[in-house]
């Protein structure tokens, strides 16, 4: 959607917020040069991200359908931030997605079918365009934004991809991470990572989201959080989940726990109640960083924990075998490993992946990354994973390399 389609009731907001600015700079000939000021004073920025990736899907050549696909992409990203004025700054952001060399891969929305999907589609959007408001302990923000919760499991920006979600609504933050944090969001469109010329291209509704964590003593924080999700367009992905999370470090060990509740709200035609648990622990082991995990995401009739709008390629292993959740929910047990070496950062997890109801093994999976700075503006990334097929999906490898700079 191009800033042009924004609804009224957004251009309303920032229509006030500038007026409100221009009385304050109009009151005293001082402060409009003061709100010059602070224009000029604004940055450029610019990001590119250059990646390869190419995937595998064994057994799937068959009947004209290629199982190899290979996505060359460029994303170049342009943004500017405004200096700061009685509290107030603004923020636009563009993005451009553009394929390079390679296309052998289906976007979604290039027609090439015949190919495995790689979700990078072609196309120039304003990713975001907000004005902003500091206040003491209190940040508002109002338009197109990045809204990132927690570890994203249940909202995030899916930044992987190289055209990224953002959200069209209105944000309040309050606090600060030694104290009482709260963030509420009104959100009416989410701005999916399928590009403007996809049919999946929005959420629509009225979407609240909710977070509020406290550090009860040091070294330890709970959080609670409510995420009502009512959709329009998507009617069987609205939902209300009701969730808690603590962060805990006893000594060396470091400890996640979570758990969630969903059911099913609005013009929904499902009928479910679904839970989510999540217990990890880490450690450092000598030069290596241990992690050891279990995740489940629950089903009720037939319906899996949902997560629409999650970045889910962080969770459940690279290849993205569960971006919907199948309908005897997943449980996935990990075990993973992070060193430093050769002036970067190692990764590798194993994940083994089952239903959580009744006893059907989907598989297993590897991952392993390795990523480090060129330069003080330039990184690079190298990844591949592999999903070994046991009953659920085909055998999958994915490969890709990455090369991003900041300017």
């Amino acid at each position: 959607m191009t800033i042009s389609k924004f609804p009224k009731i957004l251009g309303a907001l920032l229509l006030g917020a500038c007026s409100s600015v221009a009385l304050q700079a109009a009151a005293q000939d001082s402060e409009n040069t003061t709100l010059v000021d602070a224009l000029k004073s604004g940055e450029v920025g610019l990001n590119l991200r250059y990646r390869v990736e190419i995937v595998d899907l064994e057994g799937y050549d068959q009947d004209g359908i290629n199982g190899d696909a290979t996505a060359s992409t460029l994303r170049t990203r342009l943004n500017w931030r405004s200096g700061d004025y009685r509290g107030f700054s603004s923020f636009l952001e563009m993005d451009d997605v553009t394929a390079v060399g390679n296309d052998n891969y289906n976007s979604t929305v290039n027609g090439k079918t015949n190919y495995p999907k790689v979700v990078d589609p072609d196309g120039t959007e304003v990713n975001q365009a907000y004005i902003q408001y500091h206040a003491d302990n209190s940040v508002i923000t109002a338009g197109r934004q990045r809204i990132n919760l927690d570890g994203q499991r249940f909202v995030g920006g899916v930044g992987w991809r190289q055209n990224e979600q953002t959200y069209d609504g209105v944000r309040y933050q309050y606090g600060n991470a030694e104290s009482l944090q709260l963030d509420y969001s009104y959100v009416y469109n989410v701005n999916r990572i399928f590009g403007e010329d996809s049919p999946n291209a929005e959420f629509e509704g009225n979407i609240q989201l909710l977070h509020a964590s406290y550090p009860v003593i040091e070294n330890h924080k709970i959080s609670g959080f409510v995420y009502n999700l009512d959709l329009e367009n998507a009617v069987d992905f609205s939902s209300r989940t009701y969730g808690v999370d603590y962060k805990g470090k006893f000594g060396p060990v470091k400890a996640n726990l979570s758990y969630a509740l969903q059911t099913e709200i609005g013009d929904s035609t499902l009928d479910y109640s679904a839970n989510y648990y999540l217990a990890e622990l880490a450690t450092d082991l000598g030069p290596v960083t241990a992690k050891v995990g279990y995740e489940v995401l629950g089903s009720d009739n037939g319906v899996g924990f949902k997560t629409p709008l999650a970045t889910l390629h962080k969770y459940q292993g690279f290849t993205d075998q569960f971006l919907s959740t199948p309908g005897d929910g997943v449980e996935d047990m990990y075990i993973g490993g992070a060193m430093k070496i050769a002036g970067g950062k190692l990764n590798m997890s194993y994940h083994n992946f089952e239903a959580s109801e009744g006893s059907m093994s989907y598989g297993h999976e590897w991952n392993l990354s390795y990523g480090r700075k060129i330069t003080d503006d330039i990184s690079a990334l190298v990844k591949y994973a592999s999903y070994q097929a046991d009953e659920y999906q085909l055998d999958t490898d994915k490969f890709w390399l990455m090369v991003t700079a900041n300017f």
